[in-house]
């Protein structure tokens, strides 16, 4: 109870700390803009040849959308980790971390916050419920979960992927580019229907980081697309077992951590 009640405070002070930069307001506004842009291309592709076989614009962006929204939590609450290697492995700021009394997990995770990351958030669940209403999909009590459970095992995925990279910042000194296939490149595959998805980005993103386990199975099984109700509550299992999987590497890095400070 201690950890997480620092864990808010840590983010609190990022917050309030925020909001102390006058042009705040500008770049919520300007993540907005590029969230809302973003499958832009889609949408007019779709608007000028229509459905692919079965696939409408609605269902591509319900996948799409709830892929950005778990990407977009684990970016605004664990957003210290995505920033870690450069701000603390480099630097050698990670030895005063050593040094306090406290959880190196909280710490790292609450160290920074981006209140312009909520953008992402908020847009990515509006598109979710505007995509369920168009294709008449009910608000039942079994669908909310569903979404819920998704969302929180997406978010857990996401998190992993930058824990995994911290853990690897502690071998390369550096945040590997590559890794991030898994963050912002991985979300702009679900662009690609499931049926014309080549067989490897569908393994990849299936049996290694689970992203459409958290976005394509619930989104099928909430709308009646073929897939079971079982498989839709594998997203939140699936996300945590990644994300138990990354504090490996990260706990590992840590035991063989060197400074890099001055």
């Amino acid at each position: 109870m201690r950890e997480i009640k620092l864990y808010f405070k840590y983010l609190r002070l990022n917050f309030l700390t925020g909001l102390q930069y006058k042009g705040w307001p500008i770049m919520v506004l300007q993540v907005l803009i590029v969230v809302i842009s973003d499958p832009l291309g889609l949408i007019l592709l779709f608007s000028r040849f229509g459905s692919i076989g079965v696939w409408s614009v609605e269902k591509i962006l319900l996948i799409y959308a709830m892929a950005v929204t778990s990407c977009g939590l684990a970016e605004t609450f664990c957003r210290g980790f995505d920033c870690f290697p450069w701000r603390m492995i480099r630097s050698g700021d990670f030895d005063r971390v050593l040094l306090r009394p406290s959880s190196l997990f909280v710490q790292v995770a609450g160290s920074y916050f981006h209140i312009h990351r909520l953008s992402r958030v908020i847009s990515g669940i509006s598109a979710v419920v505007w995509c369920l209403w168009k294709l008449g999909i009910q608000p039942t009590m079994l669908n909310i979960i569903i979404i819920l459970l998704a969302l929180i095992g997406g978010f857990l995925a996401y998190t992993g992927v930058f824990i995994m990279t911290s853990g690897l910042a502690f071998f390369t000194i550096q945040g590997l580019d590559w890794i991030y296939i898994f963050t912002n490149a991985s979300y702009q595959v679900t662009r690609i229907p499931m049926d014309y998805m080549p067989k490897v980005l569908r393994n990849l993103f299936t049996f290694f980081m689970p992203m459409l386990v958290i976005s394509y199975y619930p989104a099928s099984a909430v709308c009646g697309w073929g897939e079971s109700y079982f498989k839709a509550f594998c997203a939140l299992p699936a996300g945590l077992l990644f994300f138990i999987f990354s504090t490996f590497i990260w706990n590992f890095g840590v035991r063989h951590y060197k400074s890099t400070g001055s």
